[in-house]
């Protein structure tokens, strides 16, 4: 009996394996010239919450490049951002005019770092959904990310104070 239950259990996995994998590894990895972009996401909004974040791992193989801005439909404004703890300890949002990614290093976008900043969420961010993110790079142009939304659970915790000022959120 157990060995037959095994045996099920190893044809399924075979089965639905191919199946799955392809659409996951699709949804994960972009590239775009010597920049792989991995694992986009974004954290799962609250109703009546105005504002989102957005990250990802940008692995770059070649020359320094930066992302200059980004876009996206599900809000109505799009910045670049970064922590900056003032003398208090506090941790504060605040807009960067590009995000640099230097040559041969991996760059993460991130809670409590460098982020896609959301703001003027037209609907909440619901988990379980995707929506498109183009970054728009010097060099290598644009590339535009399916960003997973998800929910609290599945995401790394932000560190306390971390609030976003005059954004009116924290995540």
């Amino acid at each position: 009996m157990i060995d037959r239950r095994r045996c099920l259990f190893l044809v399924l996995g075979t089965l639905t394996a191919p199946a799955v994998a392809p659409t996951l590894a699709a949804a994960e990895t972009s590239k775009k010239g010597a920049l792989e972009f991995v694992d986009p996401w974004a954290r799962a909004t609250a109703p009546g919450q105005r504002n989102g974040a957005a990250y990802v791992k940008i692995r770059n193989h070649g020359e320094a490049d930066r992302i200059l801005r980004a876009e996206a439909t599900v809000s109505r404004k799009v910045e670049l951002h970064t922590h900056q703890v003032d003398a208090q300890g506090v941790a504060r949002m605040i807009e960067v005019p590009a995000i640099e990614l230097p040559a041969h290093t991996t760059t993460e976008l991130k809670p409590g770092g460098l982020h896609v900043m959301l703001i003027g969420l037209e609907e909440p961010l619901q988990a379980g959904r995707r929506f498109p993110l183009k970054l728009i790079l010097e060099k290598a142009g644009e590339v535009t990310l399916d960003v997973e939304v998800r929910a609290g659970s599945r995401v790394a915790p932000v560190p306390h104070g971390a609030g976003h000022g005059a954004h009116g959120t924290s995540h």
